[in-house]
């Protein structure tokens, strides 16, 4: 065996380990609880596979699902259990299941109740196991009828597991009375599953570390999921666990116009928000710094939640921006995420991983709006949003994110106010000239250095992204509808220029 008794017994479930700091404390007793279907088996059946696989022996002690049912859903995750665990169907002594016992008037749970525990207690004696799961307690509950009996028998249980320095997962379905604790106070540690189910979309899991004794854990809800091969925890990412070094220098955008505009660039391991009405072309101002990273022989990431993948390659391309071309070639991972599918702690998974293995230095999230949907509130969605963003900063990443304001000129409103996370805060407008829409570019914030305060007109043609000067003729431009002031007119044979205006 590879692993020694005194260290930590693994789950075998990615991040659950992280969240318990290193695993289960061998010879004690934990609860794993929570409604049907929030995957207590797979995940039991997963802590017994990663003993067997180190050469633990191994226990499955079922009142609840047949042994063929457990194979089955083993074999759907792809994994065989074999002869690597010991499967001890648990079903009532025959004698109680004569037609005469049962009518009898002698017939009492505590004959049953006796005979399921010195079955345990056999079988166990035979196998020897190091780990041992029971599923589950739902059944010893009903069996008991009391409180205090109940009580009794788990201690019963939990002092004879802990002479034979046996680690031991219960299993509770929670389907008798929920506010019922009476194991939570018994045992070393107690896991909660829960599953939600929102107004749209797939159900939401997460868990939740009620208690361990003796051990610091990662508090609060994690969100998991079960997926071929089991379940998948992504621990809340807390970004001051993740400290990098780095320079902080500054970056250009290979546009000197739009560098002007931000005092020279962005500087590095910081984030910038693009925010404006739909259409103003937050994505493409946001690609421009994906391009720029490219160019610096770095890699970028990017993750769009409201554009088809191929709209996005089309429009993209017929301005000289081959986004396809460069994904084949690894410069880039781009993924469309559906926010109805995927949870927020999963997708700070996936960024944190295209950082890590990717070596991804920009990522580019398009956009807030789509990721507000995989939030059950807003407060969440600020801190979720706050902890990514310091996370990616502290790993020298630049983060461009784009939030789509409701409306198209005037008075326009944000879903959400996440302008003071952000280390840049970049506004795109709509605005009228001559009876034309054109566009209009400024910087309103820059925590890393000094930047422009003018506003200037930018275009986007087959050419990409071009600025022009700054708009000193007009006043009123963020309000949608300009006024010409002084030299305003000579402005506006300059904007004509270019042959788009007769």
């Amino acid at each position: 065996m590879t692993d020694s008794l005194g260290a930590k017994a693994k789950t075998g479930v990615e991040g659950l380990d992280d969240i318990l700091s290193g695993g289960l404390s061998r010879r004690h007793v934990f609860l794993l609880e929570g409604a049907p279907g929030s995957g207590k088996t797979t995940i039991a059946l997963q802590f017994l596979l990663e003993g067997a696989n180190i050469g633990e022996r191994c226990l499955y002690i079922t009142l609840s699902e047949t042994e063929e049912e457990l194979r089955d859903s083993a074999l759907s995750h792809g994994k065989d259990i074999g002869d690597q665990v010991e499967i001890f169907e648990l079903v009532p002594p025959e004698s109680l299941l004569d037609a005469d016992q049962q009518q009898s008037l002698l017939y009492s749970s505590d004959l049953e109740l006796g005979e399921t525990t010195k079955l345990i207690f056999e079988v166990f004696e035979r196998v020897k196991p190091h780990r041992v799961v029971i599923d589950s307690l739902s059944e010893i509950r009903l069996l008991a009828q009391s409180s205090l009996r109940y009580r009794r028998q788990i201690l019963a249980l939990k002092h004879f597991f802990s002479r034979s320095h046996a680690t031991v997962l219960l299993l509770d379905d929670m389907t008798s009375d929920a506010m019922d604790k009476t194991v939570h106070s018994v045992v070393h540690g107690v896991i909660h599953l829960e599953q939600l189910a929102p107004d749209y979309g797939s159900e939401r899991r997460r868990l939740r570390i009620l208690k361990y004794r003796g051990q610091a854990f990662r508090g609060g809800y994690h969100d998991f999921v079960i997926k071929t091969g089991g379940v998948a925890v992504f621990p809340r990412l807390r970004a001051i666990e993740h400290k990098s070094g780095f320079e902080r220098s500054l970056l250009t955008t290979g546009i000197s116009t739009f560098d002007d505009l931000l005092g020279g660039g962005i500087t590095r391991g910081s984030s910038t928000l693009l925010i404006g009405p739909a259409g103003t072309g937050k994505s493409l101002v946001a690609l421009q710094f994906v391009e720029a990273a490219i160019r610096r022989g770095e890699r970028a990431a990017v993750f769009v939640f409201d554009e088809e993948l191929g709209v996005l390659f089309a429009r993209t391309k017929a301005m000289g921006l081959d986004l396809e071309a460069l994904r084949d070639q690894k410069l880039i991972h781009i993924e469309q995420v559906d926010a109805a599918e995927l949870s927020p702690g999963e997708f700070a998974q996936r960024v944190r991983d295209r950082v890590a293995s990717f070596d991804a230095t920009t990522v580019v999230i398009d956009s807030i709006n789509g990721y507000q949907a995989a939030m059950p509130e807003e407060n969440a969605l600020i801190l979720h949003m706050h902890e990514l963003l310091q996370y990616l900063n502290r790993q020298g990443a630049n983060t461009c994110i784009t939030v789509a304001q409701h409306g198209l000129v005037g008075d326009m409103k944000s879903p959400v106010d996440v302008t003071y996370l952000a280390d840049t805060v970049i506004l795109l407008r709509y605005f009228e000239a001559e009876g034309r829409v054109r566009r209009a570019i400024s910087v309103i914030k820059k925590r890393t250095g000094p930047h422009e305060d003018t506003i200037r007109e930018y275009k986007i043609g087959s050419n990409g992204l071009t600025l022009g000067e700054p708009l000193s003729g007009f006043q009123g431009i963020l309000r949608g509808v300009p006024v010409l002031v002084g030299g305003g007119h000579a402005l506006l044979q300059l904007l004509n220029e270019d042959g788009t205006n007769s």
